[in-house]
Order: structure tokens, then C-alpha cells, then sequence
């Protein structure tokens, strides 16, 4: 086996994890046992040499001309990632987003079990998702009897930035922005915000580009 030299983990590696672990998990379904840089570059258009770097910054190891174990890459992509240890996450936001959040049921195949709701006023004996929605008075208390370090963030813009406060002052230690909003925590609470405007934006400028379908009569 060669080992792995350790390179700094870059948030576009990150990123590029889950695709790779999505394609793995594909191949193993197929009965493919042994991959290589190329295979995976090739799969998903990226360059061998990225590949090759992102595999050793998540701690993987192959062999020349042979590649990597199928099998014993995804557990180590998905270790690093911390999806083969479940994590319990608080959601923010009963609205429509949060609970089409609350309904995805990939989070759970990926570690994460949204196990309680959360709102600003919820009417008495609101119920989401076959989970009552609690007041936000009570976020800082639960937070602390169940030791839940994640929060996920599903309120209107106007909301977003008092609402991620009083999530960082309840103790939640990673929040998962769906607001409109740039939070800004200090040091001490991870943010990942998830912008699905600029998403939309990207998709509607590279439409733009495209030639228009002709019209048949």
C-alpha cells in the first residue's frame, strides 16, 4: 500500500467528497470492487491529479496501477466526512422549507436526524412532520439536556439574523443557513449557508446560453 501524504482539506475538496462518495456507493451497487483517480475523474470530468489530491487529503490510500479498494474508500470518505456517525440536528423554521427539509429523507442516510422543530410563535399543538413544533424559548435548555451541537436554519429573511444568534447563544455549535441571509457567529460556530437564489442564478445564466428549442406547428 502507498500512504497517503497529507495535504490541508480546502472547502472545494469538501465539496467534491460527497460526489465522489455518491459515485462509489453507485459502483458498489453494480459489484465493482476497485477504483482508480482516473475512473473517478473520468466519471465526473474532473482532473486525475485533483482527484488523486482530494483522496489523500480525506486519508485514503491506493496502490500503483491498481487503485484504491471500492469498498474501504467509501468508508474512509465517509468517515472523514462524519456520515457513518449519526448526528441529531435541531430544525429552526416550520414554514414550507422547513418542513421539505424535515420530509428529505437522504439526511438520514447521510448522519443527520432532524429530532425536534423549533418556531418563533407556533399556534398550540402545531405538529410538523409527526414532530410538535416548541417554541424557540425552549432551544437553549434542549440544547443542553441533549447535547445537539447542529442546527438547521429555515426562517425568512427578516428572521435569519436573530434567529442565528439565539441559535449560537443556545449553545448550537453548526448551523446550516437555508435563510437568504450571510450569518456572521465568530469563531466558535461552523456556518455553512446554502444560497438558493445564486444557485437559481447560475442555472439561469447557463440556460441563457443555450439556443432556443424551434417552435413546431
Amino acid at each position: 500500500m502507498i500512504a497517503a501524504m497529507t495535504y490541508p482539506i480546502s472547502v472545494p475538496s469538501l465539496r467534491r467528497l460527497p460526489l465522489y462518495l455518491r459515485l462509489l456507493e453507485a459502483w458498489r451497487a453494480e459489484g465493482r470492487t476497485q477504483v482508480s483517480c482516473t475512473h473517478l475523474a473520468d466519471a465526473l470530468g474532473f482532473d486525475p491529479t485533483q482527484v488523486r489530491k482530494d483522496m489523500a487529503a480525506a486519508g485514503a490510500s491506493g496502490r500503483p496501477k491498481v487503485g484504491y479498494d471500492l469498498h474501504n474508500l467509501r468508508d474512509v470518505l465517509a468517515g472523514f466526512l462524519g456520515w457513518d456517525n449519526p448526528g441529531e440536528a435541531f430544525l429552526v423554521g416550520a414554514g414550507a422549507l422547513g418542513q421539505a427539509l424535515l420530509a428529505y429523507e437522504g439526511f438520514a442516510a447521510r448522519g443527520m436526524s432532524i429530532v425536534a422543530v423549533f418556531d418563533h410563535d407556533p399556534r398550540p399543538g402545531a405538529m410538523v412532520g409527526g414532530k410538535p413544533v416548541l417554541p424557540l424559548a425552549k432551544l437553549a435548555n434542549l440544547t443542553a439536556r441533549m447535547h445537539v451541537r447542529l442546527g438547521v436554519l429555515a426562517v425568512p429573511a427578516e428572521h435569519a439574523t436573530a434567529t442565528g444568534r439565539l441559535m449560537a447563544e443556545a449553545g448550537l455549535q453548526g448551523i446550516w443557513n437555508f435563510a437568504p441571509v450571510r450569518l456572521e457567529l465568530g469563531d466558535q460556530v461552523v456556518v455553512e449557508h446554502v444560497d438558493l437564489a445564486q444557485s437559481l442564478a447560475v442555472l439561469s445564466h447557463r440556460l441563457s446560453s443555450l439556443p432556443q428549442p424551434t417552435e413546431t406547428t
